[in-house]
Parts: C-alpha cells; sequence; structure tokens
C-alpha cells in the first residue's frame, strides 16, 4: 500500500473514530480498503441505536471514495405495499428513483427482492485530502436520501401496518453481494 493509500485509510479511519462512529473494517480483495460504521451516533429512549448501518471504501486501484448505504425494506412493509391497489408498489418505486434523482445520488433498486442501495462519490485529488466536513457531508446526504426514503415508504403503507410489527424488522444485511460496484 502506498504512503497516500495509507493516508486516506488512515484520515477516514480517524474521522470515523473521532465520532465514535468506526464498527469494523472490511475485508474484500476488490477495495483498498473500506469500513463500515454507525450514522448518526445516538440511542433513541427505549436504547435503540437511531443510525444506520453505513459503509466507506475506495474500490481497488481508483482514486475515488464511496460512501453507501443499504435498506432492506421490512416484512411489515412488504405486506403493506404489496396489499396496495394495482401498480401502487411500482408508483412507490418510480418515487423513489424521482428522489433519488433530484437529490443526485448514485442508487441500485432491486424491486423483487424489497431492496435498494444509496450511494455517493468523492473523487481525491492528487494529494488525495478530504476534509473531515467534506467527507461528512457525503454521509448526511446519502444518510438523508434513506430517511427520506422512509418517509415515501410511510405515506404508501399508512394505515396497514401496526406499530408493534415495526420492532420486528432487520436490518440490511451487508453480505447479501448487493452492490452497485459488485
Amino acid at each position: 500500500m502506498s504512503s497516500k493509500e495509507s493516508k486516506i485509510k488512515k484520515l477516514i479511519q480517524d474521522y470515523l473514530l473521532d465520532e465514535g462512529l468506526l464498527r469494523e473494517k472490511i475485508s474484500d480483495s476488490k477495495v483498498d480498503f473500506g469500513y463500515q460504521f454507525i450514522f448518526p451516533p445516538g440511542k433513541d429512549p427505549l436504547g435503540r441505536q437511531v443510525g444506520r448501518s453505513m459503509v466507506v471504501f475506495r474500490p481497488k486501484n481508483k482514486n475515488i471514495i464511496l460512501v453507501s448505504l443499504g435498506i432492506q425494506i421490512s416484512d411489515p412493509h412488504v405486506k403493506a405495499l404489496d396489499s396496495l391497489e394495482k401498480n401502487r408498489k411500482l408508483n412507490y418505486f418510480m418515487d423513489l428513483r424521482k428522489s433519488f434523482l433530484l437529490r443526485d445520488v448514485f442508487f441500485r433498486i432491486d424491486i423483487k427482492n424489497n431492496r435498494y442501495e444509496i450511494m455517493d462519490q468523492y473523487f481525491l485529488d492528487k494529494e488525495e485530502n478530504l476534509s473531515k466536513n467534506s467527507f461528512f457531508k457525503i454521509v448526511r446526504k446519502v444518510f438523508n436520501c434513506a430517511a427520506y426514503s422512509n418517509i415515501i415508504l410511510s405515506e404508501y403503507c399508512a394505515g396497514k401496518i401496526k406499530p408493534e410489527d415495526l420492532l420486528k424488522s432487520k436490518e440490511f444485511n451487508s453480505d447479501s453481494n448487493f452492490s452497485l460496484y459488485s
């Protein structure tokens, strides 16, 4: 690993550690380095984590940093979407696409498996500098797109889900090999 790769790797690791967000390193032959982290930090009044699991990584031999968040729609929401009138589920995914396009993020939607990924990128300059502020602007942009997508989902599923069913939902499985770059 060159000194520049070590520099940007350490810089991002330090940013995540400084904010108490880093969870684990990603080991994958397709990336120079990667980290899984939780954003934003904190817990709700019931003690549950409020943040989402996200990843930041640098693809092998690329001068780019990618920040990604995968969303698996919960079973109660899938059942609610499936119970909607004709084409309403498809309308939901079309509204997601429009939202992501307007927010200028990359995305991949898997309607069949009720999941999607939101990603943004940052091209590194020759010195491979990335300020903490720039890094967290990217993180917030991806997170806010996910938060807004949940608002859209809630609007489509309004009145079709019991609150207690939402507590049973699962996190997106990062082992699913579902990525724009896989």
